[in-house]
């Protein structure tokens, strides 16, 4: 097994850890270790207990040095285009996990793995963390989604400027750009990212999942169409019972008991 998936119990139960489990290659993003992805991937998307998704490696000093350049070298041509695209397929499928999804990153997070980390919707790093597009310099460009969220998450020119050079960038920098949400001593990104994780349990299950939409659905739309897409959405939270409950909580003055409908 390739990837690891791990429901926490006790107070963290509805938080699951997918780990990338492939010590012999450094967690590189193979036909097997992508195969076993897309299952575990489509397996949460379905399961009603999931409630944070915690991405991370099980092997030291690295999160993932993107794809399997070795295995890809033994691909005839015609063959490469699919497994990139297969590669951007599986990717969009954790960016649209109807959860929040944390990255967290320790050691080497370049090309495909960088472009990984993009799809969650925050990124920890160990103060250790080395990032970058570094495609290149390998006479090709991102092809998993990273021209597309990069320049989305810090801006066309930054964007460029790191793609076209395939410079790397510390953890310090990329929380500067806004690559990174949080930095914290390395090694302990995933109790961060654990702690991160606890903060968001607590709240209405289904208002979360309905922000995640209304922010994700509205990125490239002006602003009057992405108020309609929060109305469309807060429309959906109003008949919940979950609303009644923190109504009701917070006049009672006590901890809600939210039960995701």
């Amino acid at each position: 097994m390739e990837i690891r998936v791990e429901a926490l119990a006790g107070e963290d139960e509805g938080i699951i850890l997918l780990g990338l489990d492939r010590p012999a290659a450094k967690n590189a993003l193979g036909r097997q270790l992508m195969a076993e992805f897309r299952e575990a991937v489509a397996r949460l998307r379905v399961d009603p207990s999931v409630r944070v998704v915690v991405l991370h490696s099980l092997v030291d000093g690295v999160f993932c040095p993107g794809a399997d350049l070795k295995e890809r070298a033994t691909l005839p041509q015609s063959e490469v285009a699919g497994l990139v695209h297969g590669l951007q397929t599986a990717f969009t499928d954790l960016e649209s996990l109807p959860v929040p999804v944390i990255a967290v990153l320790e050691g080497v997070a370049v090309g495909g793995g960088m472009e990984l980390a993009l799809a969650a919707d925050l990124r920890v790093a160990g103060a250790e963390a080395s990032l970058g597009l570094v495609e290149t310099a390998l006479a090709i460009i991102p092809g998993a989604g990273g021209t597309q969220r990069l320049p989305r998450l810090i801006g066309a020119s930054r964007a460029k400027e790191l793609i076209f050079t395939s410079r790397r960038i510390g953890a310090a920098e990329a929380e500067h750009l806004g690559v990174v949400d949080r930095v914290v001593p390395a090694g302990t990104a995933l109790n961060a990212a654990l702690d991160l994780a606890r903060k968001i349990l607590p709240n209405g299950p289904v208002a979360v999942r309905l922000a995640k939409v209304a922010i994700n659905a509205s990125q490239n739309m002006d602003l009057a169409a992405g108020l309609a897409v929060e109305r469309a959405c807060y429309a959906q939270v109003i008949p919940t019972r979950d609303r009644l409950e923190g109504l009701a909580a917070f006049r009672e003055k006590r901890k809600p008991r939210y039960r995701g409908d």
